[in-house]
């Protein structure tokens, strides 16, 4: 894809704005991002907050002028490495923009900012049934996350609040 340019997101710029939320909630109504909108009000707040948020890093993949797909990043630390992580928290490639490299460019994105953010290495989570975007991610380069194949792979996990 020629045409296509990847973004930094400036959180403070309408358009950029407009762009994260418009490809978030279709993220978010894909079956992979759970089938349901996102609610309206959070539009409103989203990128302030974001722009709040020390280590916050979102790249948009535009084509043609058109918002085609998103990563969403925070920096972490690693206690092990002694160093910043950079995790990848969201991506997401417009259904009729997948297998075309979009996600690919986003990881690159992301990966050229961890870099010069000092990161030691790069993390994700990814539901298990999500093969595409697996096969994607290993194509990147990530792997299942382990210390010793004896203690065996992590698992990701949440509790709300």
């Amino acid at each position: 894809m020629s045409n296509l340019q990847i973004k930094r997101v400036d959180y403070t710029n309408a358009q950029d704005a407009q762009a994260l939320f418009f490809l978030l909630d279709a993220y978010a109504q894909d079956p992979m991002g759970g089938g349901e909108a996102l609610n309206p009000e959070n539009a409103a707040r989203l990128c302030g907050d974001l722009a709040r948020i020390a280590g916050a890093a979102s790249f948009v993949a535009w084509l043609e002028d058109k918002p085609v797909g998103l990563v969403n990043c925070f920096e972490g630390y690693s206690t092990f490495k002694a160093k910043p992580l950079l995790n990848v928290h969201d991506i997401a490639v417009l259904a009729g923009h997948r297998g075309q490299g979009v996600g690919q460019a986003l990881l690159k994105a992301a990966q050229e900012h961890a870099l010069t953010r000092g990161c030691c290495k790069l993390t994700l989570e990814v539901l298990s049934g999500n093969a595409l975007a697996m096969a994607s991610y290993k194509r990147f380069g990530f792997a299942q996350y382990e210390l010793n194949p004896a203690a065996g792979q992590a698992q990701f996990m949440q509790k709300w609040l």
